[in-house]
């Protein structure tokens, strides 16, 4: 189907980005609503079932997509062509190396200055439940090599949102795709979520260097303050004297998933809000997820239900591994022509009384 007639049949104006128009799309079923724009491939908005009836937001957000434009922080935004970090903004690939576009601490994050997060998609397909947005990244796209054709599409079932990511390449080239939304289970209201337990299923994250760039080190969490084997309030140790925590200003750090189910939809996290009674989880097929509790938000953002000040709401961004091109020892997050990229992200919502098996 045609992008542009999908865009005028199923959605409404979203405002303007560099004169462009933006598009939002709404889709729905008994238990949420999600909201979607084509600038970005940006999650504006998600409705979970409210413990009193109705829906209530859960994702920190704006009105407009200029706001989204003008804010750092990929609020909600797609991430690629690599999510994360690649240390000085170079990768060398069979040989060749390749200078990307430099825009945090002279390293490259989330696919650089124009990362997918800033991109206009073009919607393929949308109906009740379902969006679908295709972006072509062209060969020296941020200074990545190949042509990269990306599908993401939104997709919801029951009490769940999914997320997939489908894509191939002209030259081998880093993929990483992730999606960034801030979560606040106990709604959007100007409040921090450091009550918040989460419950992270992996036994190992990695340490960073003062640019939160992976050492290489792959670190038990067992005994640290990085520790969320059993359910933890994030703002429980968030500032305990540890140098790690400096260098994130709080979490902002890469858990490695068990391996051995590597491809497999899995559950990677789990959240509970004591106010509302709110569970969601978070289950993927990639490799691991960095868990950021949202220490760089300075209420300089007016959002959804007021200012987004330190921890208003936290990230569970599945990914490969950061920097993964520069550090031989990582699993590769190289693709390369003839293969296909395909990875998941689920986010599922319980009530308070119920918990499925990991």
């Amino acid at each position: 189907m045609d992008g542009d007639r999908v865009a005028a049949a199923g959605s409404v104006d979203f405002g303007r980005v560099a004169g462009r128009a933006a598009r939002l799309y709404t889709i729905e079923n008994d238990q949420l609503r999600a909201r979607v724009t084509d600038y970005g491939g940006i999650l504006v908005s998600l409705e979970a079932p409210a413990p009193g009836g109705g829906r209530e937001h859960v994702l920190l957000g704006f009105d407009a997509a200029a706001d989204y434009a003008a804010h750092r922080g990929s609020f909600g935004a797609l991430l690629g062509r690599n999510a994360n970090r690649i240390a000085g903004g170079t990768v060398t690939i069979d040989g060749e190396t390749y200078a990307l576009s430099k825009n945090e601490n002279g390293s490259t994050l989330h696919g650089g200055a124009v990362g997918f997060g800033k991109k206009f998609w073009s919607v393929t397909a949308a109906g009740p439940d379902h969006v679908a947005l295709s972006l072509v990244s062209p060969d020296g796209d941020q200074g990545f090599p190949g042509q990269v054709e990306v599908t993401a599409t939104y997709r919801l079932a029951g009490a769940a949102l999914h997320l997939t990511f489908d894509a191939q390449t002209t030259k081998p080239t880093p993929l990483s795709l992730s999606a960034h939304p801030y979560f606040n289970l106990d709604g959007v209201e100007p409040r921090d979520c450091l009550d918040h337990r989460i419950e992270i299923f992996a036994a190992r994250f990695l340490p960073t260097d003062e640019k939160q760039i992976p050492t290489g080190e792959q670190r038990i969490v067992a005994g640290t303050v990085f520790d969320f084997s059993a359910p933890l309030p994030i703002g429980a140790r968030i500032r305990a004297a540890d140098l790690q925590l400096r260098y994130g200003r709080g979490y902002d750090h890469y858990y490695i998933l068990p391996q051995d189910s590597v491809g497999r939809l899995r559950l990677a996290v789990r959240a509970h809000a004591a106010k509302s009674g709110r569970v969601l989880e978070v289950l993927t097929t990639q490799r691991g997820v960095q868990f950021y509790s949202g220490n760089n938000l300075t209420g300089s953002a007016p959002g959804r239900g007021g200012l987004y000040r330190q921890s208003a709401g936290f990230a569970i961004e599945p990914q490969g591994f950061p920097n993964a091109p520069n550090q031989p020892d990582f699993p590769t997050t190289i693709l390369r022509p003839g293969e296909a990229y395909h990875e998941e992200i689920v986010y599922r919502f319980l009530s308070a009384d119920q918990k499925a098996a990991p």
